[in-house]
């Protein structure tokens, strides 16, 4: 397993540290939304019919249906960019397929009449989340089906006993950056109510805050320290 969700997930504990809290109160169980650079989260944030957008690495096939001799395979380079036969390079990254697809209809319609154009995905990143502060096992999961918030975090062990349910995170990837949204697990599993149980989409990243108690468990006596009294005799 590489390291980049460690990386991915400490980035964000940094960015939870710094963010205010904002109560919108019109769920019981979403308390709040934020973003990035701490204002409010966008209405597609949480869109369960968002579309694949491209990313560095993924490559795709093109296939020309009148004009085969101009078939290929591109790759979406580190820049964010594909190389295309007789119209250079195209901005590709965060692009979904139809959106790519009309882009290049575009770019050679100068030299083709009416390009009929067919795009098909050949190597992309499979889908996955991330998981991370106070689960059980923290780590990058595969999501190979939909999956609600509370099922992804039984799927990471479950929460320990430091978790703070009353305000588990919600990150996601979007064009300016990241966006996430607190949820009140506590109050999702009392109400039982799937509705307000949210879908994880690929690239999330779920992060369990340590609760304030925890913090001063340590130090709090218990039974099994052990507590001597000797009473006085007079």
């Amino acid at each position: 397993m590489n390291h980049r969700w460690l990386v991915l997930v400490l980035g964000f504990v940094v960015l939870l540290a710094r963010m205010p809290a904002q109560h919108v109160g019109s769920s019981p169980t979403t308390e709040s939304a934020v973003t990035a650079h701490g204002g409010t989260s966008s209405p597609h944030l949480f869109d369960p019919h968002a579309r694949y957008r491209l990313r560095a690495g993924d490559t795709f096939d093109v296939d020309f249906a009148l004009t085969p001799e101009f078939n290929q395979t591109v790759a979406v380079q580190p820049d964010g960019y594909g190389s295309f036969k007789a119209v250079g390079t195209l901005q590709v990254q965060g692009k979904t397929l139809p959106e790519l697809t009309e882009a290049i209809r575009t770019a050679y319609a100068p030299i083709l009449h009416n390009p009929q154009v067919v795009i098909m995905l050949k190597d992309f990143e499979k889908p996955y989340f991330v998981a991370g502060g106070q689960v059980v096992h923290p780590g990058k999961y595969d999501l190979r089906s939909d999956l609600t918030l509370s099922e992804a975090l039984a799927v990471a062990g479950g929460l320990n006993e430091k978790a703070k349910l009353t305000r588990v995170m919600l990150y996601r990837r979007t064009e300016g950056g990241f966006e996430g949204k607190v949820f009140n697990v506590k109050k999702l599993m009392a109400s039982r109510d799937l509705a307000e149980d949210p879908i994880v989409r690929p690239g999330d990243l779920l992060y369990v805050p340590q609760s304030t108690a925890s913090h001063f468990r340590a130090f709090i006596p218990t039974a099994s320290m052990g507590a001597y009294y000797t009473p006085n005799p007079f």
